[in-house]
This record gives structure tokens, sequence and C-alpha cells, in this order.
């Protein structure tokens, strides 16, 4: 955790220096441009002084100061190139050093022994007010300036005959403080700048790191399952994310906020709900699990569950409510399902359980210790507890299917001869039932791809359903033919008659694509037919016909063939008039190399 702080300090402080270089360098444009006006000032006054005054002119000042113009003008040259760039530092030091070192060589040429103090206050003061970086390169530019003048006073043995001791410890005092106070500027106002790029540089990450979470949390808010939304206590929604758009049936998040205004109107089927949602959170401050009856925007009703809290300002006020919204009507037609499951499981296990305690207890009422039981009695017996062992294992299966899915081993199955094993399994009922029985499919139909046992019980259940909720006297007969997937007719008012003059309704799975070549199976009868809007549902799980209502049984066998038959690629559906028989068909796909 260290090594990390450290590095990043390591990297905040190489970033500073590199704009502290661009700021030296965008500064000494300036600080020169201005150096070299005032040298040319000073060129100009000593070429007046050398021409107009009266006393005798030295013209190695003149000269001096055409030296400083020159050293200048390099270091704008220099400026510009990648040396420049480079070596701001140096570029630095040139300009100081033109404007005090120079000007010291000037005088001991001249044998002038002073101490040019303006010249170097002047220059200090500039670079100190124009470039306020780099404390070290200001006091390496003064201690130079100061070091050559020893030197060179040594050096020459020049004397300062003009200046007295203590006027000559004065300079020497003032220019220490001048000094002084110019580095300590440069050296504060550069900590200034040093935290407040710091600072500044903390906030900029601190606004990505904002802007990253604001993002990732924008994502969530948009790619939710469930509903977001902000209301205010009259009823208005704030805001609203895309999931909660779709569960109210609106395009957009802002269609939901435009257009539910008043939430316990335009939202509840009860309004009421709207108060007791609202009282609830004021007794707890939050609500969960509130579900709820609502309209959607095209007037459909679906329910909803809601978790909710209040959010408050510094007085307890409430500002406006926030939470989530699920909908939860699948979960409520489960429910309700659970519910047609649970009656037709008592109504259905109770009848063989009651069948057989009647029979045992009127045996229980003989006397002796040995009963014996009529062969009949037996049958009966037999065939309550056949009866429970189908009926559980039919559930055990649908929930087994329900969990993993069928499973299917397929092969090139030959579909008459199935009809017939079906048929051969189901003589007893048929020839109890007095009914006739056709098996119309041809010798030459080509075999279909699918597994041999699953496809012997949809027959056998489309079979045997017809049987059992027909009166005796039934006709049977099962047919199958080649078609083309564009041969299915799904709409009765526009069909036209392609298979057998009747159009198909009701597919309970997709219809293959246009072109695709399968088998069509029906099983019909000539019964007594089943009403439009019971076909409608009649492959769904738990659901019976209405002449099965007295009878024993689940509603398994047509939900398992919808099952079997779409695990296999296929669509099944029927095709029923009552009074006139029904047709229960499906489709199957082709073997491979099958013609």
């Amino acid at each position: 955790m260290n090594y990390l702080g450290n590095a990043k300090s390591v990297q905040a402080l190489t970033v500073y220096e590199v704009w502290r270089d661009r700021f030296l360098r965008e500064r000494l444009r300036p600080a020169v441009g201005i150096a070299i006006f005032f040298a040319f000032t000073i060129t100009v006054y000593f070429l007046g002084e050398r021409f107009f005054a009266r006393q005798e002119f030295k013209s190695v000042y003149l000269y001096t100061s055409a030296a400083v113009e020159l050293g200048l003008l390099t270091c704008f040259v220099l400026q510009k190139t990648s040396f420049g760039q480079r070596y701001p530092g140096w570029l630095f030091l040139g300009f100081s050093w033109s404007l005090t070192l120079v000007v010291q060589l000037g005088l001991a040429v001249a044998q002038a022994g002073e101490v040019p103090i303006f010249t170097w206050t002047l220059a200090f003061l500039i670079q100190a007010t124009l470039m306020p970086v780099r404390w070290r390169l200001h006091l390496i530019s003064q201690l130079g300036v100061l070091c050559c003048h020893v030197g060179i006073n040594l050096v020459l043995n020049l004397s300062f005959a003009k200046y007295t001791p203590f006027k000559l410890t004065g300079l020497y005092l003032y220019l220490f403080w001048f000094c002084l106070i110019c580095d300590l500027s440069v050296y504060w106002y550069e900590c200034l700048q040093r935290k407040e790029f710091s600072t500044r540089r903390e906030l900029e990450s601190a606004y990505q790191q904002l802007e990253v979470a604001e993002a990732k949390y924008r994502s969530i808010f948009e790619n939710a399952g469930e509903g977001i939304f902000q209301s205010t206590p009259d009823g208005r929604y704030i805001t609203a994310n895309p999931a909660l758009a779709r569960i109210y049936g609106c395009d957009s998040p802002e269609e939901v906020t435009e257009k539910f205004t008043d939430i316990e109107r335009q939202l509840y089927v009860d309004p009421a709900r709207r108060n007791e949602f609202l009282r609830a959170i004021e007794e707890s401050g939050t609500v969960s699990d509130f579900e709820s009856k609502i309209y959607r925007s095209d007037g459909s009703i679906v329910w909803i569950s809601e978790k909710a809290r209040a959010v408050r300002d510094s007085s307890g006020a409430v500002l406006y409510y926030e939470g989530l919204i699920e909908d939860i009507t699948q979960r409520k037609q489960a429910q309700e399902s659970l519910r047609l499951f649970i009656h037709a499981l008592s109504h259905d296990l109770r009848n063989p359980v009651a069948g057989m305690l009647m029979v045992l207890k009127n045996w229980q009422t003989k006397p002796g210790d040995a009963i014996a039981i009529p062969r009949s009695i037996l049958e009966r017996m037999i065939q309550g507890s056949e009866q429970q062992l189908r009926l559980i294992n039919s559930l055990l299966e649908v929930h087994a299917g329900e969990l993993r899915g069928l499973v299917l081993h397929c092969e090139r199955v030959d579909l008459r001869a199935i009809v017939e094993a079906a048929a051969t399994d189901l003589e007893p009922l048929i020839n109890e039932g007095k009914a006739t029985f056709k098996n119309l499919v041809p010798d030459d139909l080509p075999a279909v791809k699918a597994d041999k046992t699953q496809l012997w019980r949809v027959l056998s259940n489309l079979i045997a359903n017809a049987l059992k909720h027909n009166l005796p006297g039934l006709n049977l007969t099962v047919s199958a033919k080649v078609i083309k997937a564009d041969k299915l007719i799904i709409n009765p008012s526009t069909a036209k008659p392609d298979i057998d003059k009747l159009p198909i309704t009701n597919p309970q799975s997709p219809i293959p694509n246009s072109g695709t070549r399968m088998i069509y199976c029906t099983v019909e009868d000539d019964g007594a037919g089943i009403l439009p809007e019971q076909c409608e549902h009649l492959f769904d799980l738990y659901v019976r016909g209405e002449q099965s209502r007295h009878s024993v049984g689940l509603g398994l066998g047509l939900y398992l063939c919808r099952q079997i038959i779409v695990a296999h690629g296929g669509t099944i559906g029927v095709i029923s008039t009552p009074g006139a028989g029904a047709s229960f068909w499906f489709t199957l796909p082709l073997a491979e190399n099958s013609r």
C-alpha cells in the first residue's frame, strides 16, 4: 500500500516538474523581451551621453550595453530551439547573467571599482517577478554574480575607494536582504503552486472517479432488471429507468414521467393502494413486498411488487420516495396455477383412495380373522392403486421435465409401426369402448427422426384421450403425410384449405421455416368435439376438457404431448368443432436421407 502511495507521489511530482519547466519556458519569452527592450533603452541612453554629455564618456559602457543586448538576443534565439525546449534552466541563467555578469565584466574592463547594485537588483527583481519557479536557479544566478564580483576584484586588484567600509558593508547587507526576499518569495510561491497543482490533480482525479462511478451507477440504473423510480408525495414520477418503462408498457422513461402524474388514479387498479403505500412508509420509514394490481399504458393489468423508502430533508419533511418495482405477474399466475393444481390433485387422488378405503372398511366389518376377497374386488383395488401410481408418476415426470428438460434418444423411426404398437397396447380400452380404430399411415411413408418411446407416449395419450372423453362407438383414424412447413395455415379467417381442406389453428410451438419438409400426422375422431375457447388452452399444464371434468386425471397428458413434440422440433395443435369430432395433429422432422 505504501509502495502504491509512493508511486503516486513520484508520478505527481514528475507531472508537476513537467508543468514547472513549461511554465518557465513560457515566462522566459516575455522576460527576455522586456530585458531586450530595457538593454536597448540603456544603449540609446549611453549613445546620447556620448554625443551630448560634457563630461568625459567611457566607451566601454556602450560596448558593455551592446554585449548585454547580444547575450539577450542569443537567449531569445535559443529558446525556440530544441536545446532551449529541453534545458530552460540554462536559458534562465543565460538571461540573468546577461544582465549581471556582462555588466560586471564591463566595469572590470573599465577599471571601475563600482558595485552595479541597480542593475543587479533590477535583474533579480525581474526574474523573481516574471519567473517565480525553481528558486535554486535564482540562488545560483545570485551567487554566481557575487562570486564573479569578488573574484574579478581580487584578480584585477580593484579598489572601492569611493565607498567607505561602512557604506560598502551596507551595500552588501542591502544586496543580501534583497536577494533573500526575492528567493523566499520565489520559494513560497513555488510551494503554493505545488500545493495548488497537487490539489488540482487530486480534484481532477476525484472528478474522474466520480465520472466513472456515475457511469457505473448510470449503467446499473439503465440496465437493471427491476424498475427504479423516484416519486413525489403528491403522486408524480420524477425519475424512471428503462425497466420501469417496460413494466408499465411505455416506450421510454420520459413517457413514464410525462404520463403518470396521478399515481393513485392512473396506476393502481384499486386507488386505495396508494394511501396504504404512503401509510406503510409513514409508519416504518420503508415498505417491502408491497403487491398491487396496476394498469399498464395499454390498459392491461399486471401485478407489481414495490420496495421503497422515504427521502427526507433536515427537518424531516418528505422530499420524495424512491425504490424498486418488480413485475410479479408470472409469479402470481404460477401461484394461481398451483392452487388449479392442488384442487385437481385433491379431487383426482381422493377418488381412488376413497373408493379403496370404502371397500376395505366394508370388509373390516365382516366377522372372523380370515377374510376372503372376491376377484372383482381385488381387481378394483388393483385398478385404484395403478391409477394413483400413474397420477404420481405423471406429476414427477412433469416436475423433472420442467427442471431438466426432456432427454431424447432420436433415431430413424417407422411411424406406422409406432401407431400399431400404441393401438395394440390400448386394445383393451378400444374394445371396452366398442370403438373402431384405423391405421391409415402409408407403408411407404419416409422415416421420421424421433425418440421411439416418447413418440409412442404421444400417440398413446392422443388415442386414449379420444376414447376416455367420448361415448362408446367412437370411430378413430390415424393418418400421416409429407408436407412443407408453408402448408400450415394459422389464421382460420384467411386460411386456404391446403391440408385436407382444414385450416390449422392454435399451434403450440413456432412454425418451422417455409419449405421445410416434415411429417404431418393426425389422430381424428367423430366424437362430441371441443369448444374453441377450450382448444386455446388444451395443451396447458393442469387443463382438462369439458368432458373430463368428472373423470380421473390431472390434465397432464396433452401437456406432456406438447413437451415431447416441441422437444423434437415439431408443432402440435387441435382442429375441432362441437358435435363434429376432433382432429389432434402434430408434425415431426424427417430423418436424414429420407425422400
